[in-house]
């Protein structure tokens, strides 16, 4: 989820839910080495629970990037052997990686040693022409030498060559099978399952056979479905009662960083899915498409948007939720 999870995002999707673990997009070692960590790792407060994801082949360099993520604060550092991109490749870490199951061995022992939070790794079943079973087998009986326990398996094969980055997202075929099988092997391993996977239906049926589910471009592209992650996952009712509760919860923040200089096309952009298939959404995102990316755009066009989306479900936008006069109907 390159340059789609950034913390403007993590933040947006926290209002959605307060137990869901969220995702860093891939950070690389040798970045956080000599880049702007603040930059790179600096995120709010709010943004809690949140893992950072890092890409890399060095050991030490690992384990460097990986002490950093800790000083800063995030609760996870995960390691991505899962990504196709070309760029990623020629840097020599993601997915390719998959055909060196010894030296990741290696990077996770490493970073395992250089902090006191859980390390966890994301990767495929396998690329190319590796073998789903017994390559794959192999991978993580390898890995797990470092004391890995927690795996993130994306249910697909990456094709490092012939498949773009989207491509590999949706052109492989998923096994889901696969991943069951390691957790029936390894009953000690967490294992986490992802791919494909639309709904919060698709993910209770998953977490029949697995411990856990990451949602990826479901959750970013159909975000409401987050709204319900707390009740339906974790047992914990948590009343939100429509989708314009979290635009006036958002609404502090986005005005703070507004005042930091940060445009609000770059906190906008994540929320042009809120109202996916309810009332008013077409209007809420041309609204936020044409008018957020304007120099000096501000709060008044996300309110805008709002009232916009209000008038299609016949309540005033200044209504709170929860009052007799609101009517908007998740």
């Amino acid at each position: 989820m390159m340059d789609w999870t950034d913390r403007h995002c993590r933040v947006f999707h926290r209002q959605l839910s307060r137990h869901a673990l969220l995702y860093t997009e891939m950070v690389t070692a040798l970045a956080i080495r000599h880049g702007d960590r603040e930059r790179l790792l600096g995120f709010d407060s709010l943004e809690q629970p949140v893992a950072l994801q890092i890409g890399g082949s060095d050991p030490k360099l690992l384990a460097e990037a990986a002490k950093w993520g800790e000083d800063y604060g995030y609760r996870e550092i995960n390691l991505n052997v899962g990504c196709p991109s070309d760029r990623v490749q020629t840097g020599r870490f993601g997915a390719c990686l998959m055909a060196e199951p010894e030296l990741v061995r290696d990077c996770l022992g490493a970073m395992r040693e250089a902090v006191k939070v859980p390390v966890t790794i994301k990767c495929r079943i396998g690329i190319d022409d590796q073998d789903e079973e017994d390559d794959f087998t192999r991978f993580v009986e390898t890995v797990m030498q470092s004391g890995m326990t927690t795996f993130i398996v994306h249910a697909r094969k990456a094709w490092l060559k012939g498949l773009s980055p989207k491509e590999n997202r949706e052109v492989p075929p998923l096994n889901y099978q696969r991943v069951y099988g390691i957790k029936q092997k390894h009953t000690g391993n967490t294992i986490i399952i992802n791919g494909g996977i639309a709904t919060l239906d698709d993910a209770l049926e998953h977490l029949q056979h697995v411990d856990g589910v990451m949602l990826g471009r479901a959750a970013y592209n159909t975000p409401w479905l987050l709204s319900e992650v707390d009740s339906r996952i974790f047992g914990e009712t948590r009343e939100i009662v429509d989708p314009l509760e979290v635009v006036e919860r958002m609404k502090p923040y986005v005005s703070s960083e507004l005042a930091k200089g940060v445009w609000l096309q770059n906190i906008t952009r994540h929320m042009l899915g809120l109202f996916h298939g309810l009332p008013g959404g077409r209007l809420w995102r041309r609204v936020l498409s044409e008018e957020a990316p304007k120099p000096g755009a501000g709060i008044e066009v996300l309110e805008k948007a709002a009232k916009e989306v209000a008038s299609r479900v016949n309540r005033p936008a200044d209504v709170p939720p929860g009052h007799p006069a609101a009517s908007c109907a998740a």
